[in-house]
């Protein structure tokens, strides 16, 4: 029995040292090109926290099924935390729940001496009766969450003129008013039994800057941000300054692209997109999923206690390439820097 016990451990601590190899980080990048800078900049998906950083802790997931939802969720499980994911494609979580289950060891193997497991839940966000119905699930089975991590989306491109008062209201439903019901349902329990819990918001960084034909979604995004950071706005404060009382930090994550099958399908459906984002990339290449639930974990885990009300961006450096006025100079040659050096010397006067 001891040996069984004992063989048992070592084994989910070697698939917990291989998760990123044998599991990656739930949905992988899909093969992309990258520049020459990529090759400093290589990408690290392992687990980055120590084993049992989420001991006793419970993790809730909206988006679980896929993506990056799928991979925060394993990386979550391979450090220890019982995990519930919800969306509203039940078959997609169950084969999730399984593969992470299954992956991680946490179905059937003895690991910290509790019996882990990945759920389950059917939840559709934008419907608060379907909201309460998966939260009453989670807090019967394993118990008001720990985590929460609002990651459910939906987005796709299209040209303003063309939308309809049903395309606007579908995305602005889920991403904003999703996250407040998913968020005003779980920390009002919360409140009641005491307890404090690490929230944490995925965005986007366009939600800073606006951005044309994805204008539902960085209308709501930006609404999931004001209502997580700590500032005042009509006398109605946001929950980072006001529910830090009740044991309760919120932060958000703002991902560049990261080529996800589910993401990439609606965002660049035709795949022309892909080498012009890598371009204005500084780092010169995508995300990677295993980098967003790495993040994601430490912003989720008492390591960061004191960290609330912030906003990260995880971009490559994309935001600010965009931003900077003469940015597009790096274009430049050197023998044309040459020429214009010459030129602004030559130039006299004021």
């Amino acid at each position: 029995m001891l040996l069984r016990s004992f063989t048992c451990r070592r084994k989910a601590l070697q698939i917990y040292f291989l998760h990123a190899r044998l599991f990656g980080h739930g949905t992988n990048a899909l093969c992309c090109s990258s520049t020459h800078q990529a090759r400093f900049f290589p990408p690290s998906d392992k687990v980055m926290l120590l084993p049992g950083t989420f001991k006793n802790k419970v993790a809730f997931i909206t988006g679980g099924g896929t993506g990056l939802g799928k991979s925060m969720t394993a990386t979550l499980s391979a450090l220890g935390a019982e995990c519930v994911i919800a969306s509203r494609k039940l078959d997609v979580l169950k084969q999730t729940a399984e593969e992470i289950s299954h992956q991680t060891c946490n179905k059937c193997l003895q690991i910290w001496f509790c019996v882990l497991q990945v759920y389950a839940v059917q939840c559709d966000v934008r419907n608060p009766a379907s909201v309460k119905a998966a939260v009453d699930y989670v807090v019967d089975h394993v118990g008001l969450p720990d985590v929460v991590i609002n990651n459910a989306a939906g987005n796709f491109i299209s040209p303003s003129e063309n939308l309809s008062t049903n395309a606007w209201k579908t995305i602005t439903d889920i991403v904003l008013n999703g996250t407040a019901n998913v968020t005003l349902d779980i920390g009002k329990r919360l409140i009641n039994a005491d307890k404090g819990a690490a929230f944490l918001a995925i965005t986007t960084i366009y939600a800073e800057s606006g951005s044309g034909f994805v204008a539902p979604s960085a209308s709501a995004k930006a609404g999931v941000e004001a209502l997580c950071k700590f500032c005042e706005l009509n006398h109605i404060r946001s929950l980072a300054a006001e529910w830090g009382r009740y044991g309760m930090r919120f932060n958000v994550i703002q991902p560049g692209p990261i080529k996800t099958k589910g993401a990439f399908s609606r965002l660049d459906p035709t795949g022309m997109f892909e080498k012009s984002m890598i371009e204005r990339i500084p780092v010169g290449r995508l995300g990677t999923p295993g980098e967003i639930a790495n993040l994601a974990a430490y912003l989720c885990s008492d390591y960061a206690s004191w960290v609330s009300g912030a906003i990260i961006r995880m971009d490559g450096g994309e935001y600010v390439s965009m931003a900077g006025e003469f940015n597009g100079l790096k274009m430049v040659t050197k023998e044309e820097w040459a020429t214009m050096e010459a030129m602004i010397r030559s130039t006299k006067g004021s």
